[in-house]
């Protein structure tokens, strides 16, 4: 870089820095969030208005990286296991949702602005697509990235990355331009996604974790940084150099981490450079905003912006309802995903090349994705008390709020109504949180203040103390409590000790080996009880009712142990004490101890 050039750089970062920290404080403060402020900074500083900082399309390039970046830590946070459950989401809701989106897209311009059917389609498909770049970054601030909404949010934004790949192949085979004929066809790029995908994977697993190892043991942290970038980079130019989206192999290389042991400090080495981008990406989508093209044709502008709006919503609200999704968090997810997204520039440029669409298109439909972003803070902040949970019917319920109370308690039925009267036995204060309506009624006649909300939330969990509590307990009915939720609040609230209700032995051996310091199987001790009585009532003496609980705890401790190892609930038959094969009986002097091994008798054991 030339003298002139680092001057004119600084120059412009005074003033692009100075515009975008104002109003991401002002639209912070308003509670529209830091993207429109961003946005509204971005074209005020850029060429068409005060003429401050030019270049939108060299600062766009560099920005992009933000994307990549935060699909990155994205995929940090869920490994291969959690992505695998979530697969009907990705491939079904997702693949549902680009395609009816994009075909009722493609009417809505055919019909609402004359397009041909070609020019229709390569407008209407791109706009399908949301913005992963405003979207993830709302969940998050809000901690509903791992709600089972958050989860759908991400699977559908997931999906419309993979789409890039057909999107692109689509254009190509309606491009009027004769020098696409030369591209490689659309299967061909199937198996270069195919190749490329393996190829991070087979490198996340045999390159990347003993690099990480290596550093780890040097300590060096500097390199953490270098090392987690490189990872990053790698993975985005390898899938731009066969014309994919670098944000999707991004995500991938985070996937292959999730598991590393030094995912934390990764996360935490890459998170500046994460906000500082994409930060920059949308000051440069303002910058890059055509306001001419508004001036120009403001009621087209204006109007298609509201149809797109209108349209996803619809189509994304009626889809998530056919899911099995409640109405107001369906309308909820419409309202999420309802704006354009910023690979709509991409495929809007792929377009004017394939000679689909004029320059003139491109630049009034990028200012419609650019407007519909701009509108999300405010369709969320509108429609927050009309989407959420109906509950001022039978009278407006309290939120959970800090006071100072030792220990949080999530789920006030049976199971942890016996908690929190045991502790508050012993003078520890408790903070009391569910969902359930009729029950914080009933709580409340018995003196008990409940407040209302979803403690599965971390920013619930904050807003009720979590981070002066000593207690964290879960006590929720049925299998709610996930290994990656668990994590999340031992990350949050370090100081807190976390305790699970375990629905059953399956729920058990999910959650072992993780950060809870007790996972309490709910029936356990109340079957052992009724198994107590029941022996008692048949006249087996106190002294051999003792020796077969603490035989049955042992035997039970044992299979959990070989269950955990093995990942497996099948494992360790031969550790269930009531096997016929075998007389365990306590009584009998020549019964061997279960939990020594086989004499090699030849015979089986159970």
């Amino acid at each position: 870089m030339d003298h002139g050039a680092a001057h004119s750089f600084v120059a412009e970062s005074a003033p692009l820095l100075g515009f975008a920290l104002l109003f991401v404080l002002i639209f912070r403060r308003m509670g529209l969030g830091a993207t429109l402020g961003y946005l509204v900074a971005g074209a005020l500083v850029g060429p068409q208005l005060l003429g401050l900082v030019g270049g939108a399309e060299s600062k766009m390039g560099i920005a992009e990286f933000g994307i990549a970046l935060l699909l990155f830590l994205v995929g940090l946070e869920l490994s291969p296991s959690r992505l695998w459950r979530m697969k009907r989401d990705i491939f079904g809701f997702g693949l549902l949702q680009v395609a009816l989106c994009g075909i009722a897209l493609s009417v809505v311009i055919g019909f609402g602005a004359n397009f041909s059917p070609a020019a229709a389609l390569a407008l209407g498909l791109p706009l399908a697509l949301s913005s992963t770049a405003q979207v993830l970054p709302m969940l998050q601030s809000a901690g509903r990235l791992r709600t089972p909404f958050g989860e759908r949010a991400f699977s559908t934004l997931l999906f419309q990355d993979i789409s890039i790949v057909p999107l692109i192949t689509i254009i190509a085979i309606l491009s009027r331009n004769p020098a696409d004929a030369q591209g490689p066809p659309g299967w061909l790029l199937a198996i270069y996604t195919v190749a490329a995908i393996t190829g991070l994977v087979l490198a996340g697993r045999y390159l990347l974790r003993p690099l990480f190892r290596l550093i780890g043991n040097w300590g060096e942290r500097e390199l953490f940084v270098f090392a987690g970038l490189f990872t990053v980079v790698g993975a985005a130019a390898l899938m731009q150099s066969i014309g994919l989206s670098t944000a999707l192999g991004a995500f991938i290389a985070g996937v292959m981490l999730a598991d590393s042991p030094y995912r934390h400090e990764i996360e935490a080495d890459i998170e500046p450079f994460r906000s500082i981008l994409l930060g920059l990406f949308f000051l440069s989508v303002g910058m890059m905003l055509d306001l001419s093209a508004i001036a120009e044709r403001p009621v087209f502008v204006l109007g298609m912006a509201a149809a797109l709006i209108a349209t996803k919503t619809v189509v994304i609200t009626g889809l998530a309802m056919a899911f099995r999704m409640p109405w107001r968090q369906a309308l909820g997810l419409g309202l999420l995903l309802s704006q354009g997204g910023e690979f709509g520039f991409v495929l809007f440029a792929q377009a004017q090349n394939a000679l689909l669409i004029a320059p003139e298109a491109v630049s009034i439909f990028s200012a419609v994705v650019t407007l519909s972003m701009a509108t999300t803070p405010f369709l969320m902040m509108f429609t927050k008390r009309f989407r959420a949970d109906a509950v001022a019917v039978q009278g407006e319920r309290e939120g959970p709020v800090s006071d100072g109370s030792s220990a949080l308690i999530i789920g006030y039925g049976r199971f942890g109504q016996t908690v929190g009267q045991m502790l508050n036995a012993q003078g520890i204060a408790v903070t009391l949180i569910d969902t359930d309506i009729e029950m914080i009624d009933i709580a409340g006649q018995f003196g008990a203040k409940v407040y209302y909300g979803d403690g599965t939330r971390i920013d619930m969990l904050r807003q009720a103390g979590a981070g002066e509590a000593q207690l964290i307990l879960f006590c929720l009915d049925g299998d709610k409590i996930e290994p990656e939720l668990v994590e999340a609040v031992h990350e949050s609230f370090p100081q807190a000790s976390i305790f699970v209700r375990a629905y059953d032995r399956r729920a058990l051996l999910k959650l072992k080996g993780g950060p809870a310091a007790g996972v309490v199987r709910e029936v356990l001790e109340s079957a052992i009880v009724m198994a107590r009585k029941a022996m008692a009532a048949v006249g087996v003496d106190i002294e051999e009712i003792e020796r077969t609980e603490d035989l049955y705890r042992r035997r039970d401790r044992e299979r959990l142990r070989i269950q955990h190892e093995a990942g497996s609930l099948t494992a360790a038959r031969e550790a269930i004490i009531g096997d016929p094969d075998l007389d365990w009986r306590p009584g009998r002097r020549d019964a061997p101890d279960p939990l020594e091994p086989k004499a090699a008798t030849g015979s089986e054991c159970g």
